[in-house]
């Protein structure tokens, strides 16, 4: 089995390095990420009719086959998808630091490279790392993150891998794997979770503020609320309750539109009305 790695934070992240030389003993494994820091991507491609997306290759250790791409990690899993990098058959993206619970889904770079695999039905596994502090403190992100126990993360991720690849899963859904900071005799359980109302603690307002020296610009300032309070079935809830969380993502379906649907109406009326 030909194994894909990618993530958000770009090719040296630690992380991806980790989770990559974990995935080696469920087959062979090559690394196609970005060049640069592309969190918050989602599954974003960019704009493929101005740009020209350059491929690199790259190195990390342990791993025979490694390419850096100058755009999005949905991007590289495309590129992977339509042939650029040999077969692909299951696709592994991570190590986030940073839980992606709740809302934060719809904005992950992370999943979104799951989810672009999930289209063509390459089972995809998106793995997250919750950060201590993020939020709260005043401290750098390099600070921040300088902590992050990417051992554990690789190992729960390995063996999520290796019950994942025995189970009739149908669709191909996403795999939406969260695990806290902490070594493995520390965390408490796991459980299957529901998609939560939010992550564990979000942006609540922003202010624009003048932009010295530079009339009619601002700089947004980003103020971040106060820690919310989930019970364990969600997704936010069970990380922060010290808990792996492993949630299944579906495909986006269109719905039923309502009985007597107004909008409907009022096509109708458009075109019987040229």
């Amino acid at each position: 089995m030909r194994i894909l790695l990618t993530n958000d934070d770009g090719i040296t992240s630690e992380g991806l390095h980790v989770l990559a030389r974990a995935m080696r003993e469920h087959g062979d494994v090559f690394v196609v990420a970005p060049d640069s820091e592309y969190s918050g991507a989602g599954a974003a491609i960019g704009p493929l009719h101005l740009a020209e997306p350059q491929v690199r290759e790259a190195t990390i250790d342990g791993i025979d086959e490694a390419w850096a791409v100058a755009g999005p990690p949905a991007l590289c899993v495309m590129f992977a998808r339509l042939g650029a990098f040999g077969d692909v058959d299951l696709v592994v993206s991570g190590v986030n630091p940073g839980a992606n619970v709740g809302r934060s889904v719809y904005h992950s770079g992370t999943v979104g490279a799951a989810l672009t695999a999930r289209h063509t039905s390459i089972p995809s596994l998106a793995v997250s790392q919750h950060v201590t502090g993020f939020g709260v403190t005043n401290q750098s992100w390099d600070d921040l993150i300088a902590g992050q126990k990417w051992h554990v993360a690789a190992e729960v991720a390995s063996s999520v891998i290796g019950g994942m690849l025995g189970d009739e899963i149908g669709d191909s859904p996403v795999v939406n794997l969260n695990v806290p900071n902490l070594e493995l005799e520390q965390i408490r359980g796991w459980r299957f979770t529901e998609l939560g109302p939010e992550p564990p603690r979000a942006i609540n307002r922003v202010e624009l503020q003048p932009a010295p020296n530079d009339a009619g610009a601002f700089n947004v300032s980003m103020f971040w609320g106060e820690e919310s309070s989930q019970t364990p079935e969600f997704d936010a809830g069970a990380v922060m309750n010290d808990e792996i969380s492993v949630s299944y993502l579906s495909r986006i379906v269109a719905l039923e539109p309502p009985n007597d649907s107004s909008l409907g109406a009022a096509l109708t009326k458009l075109l019987s009305s040229s």
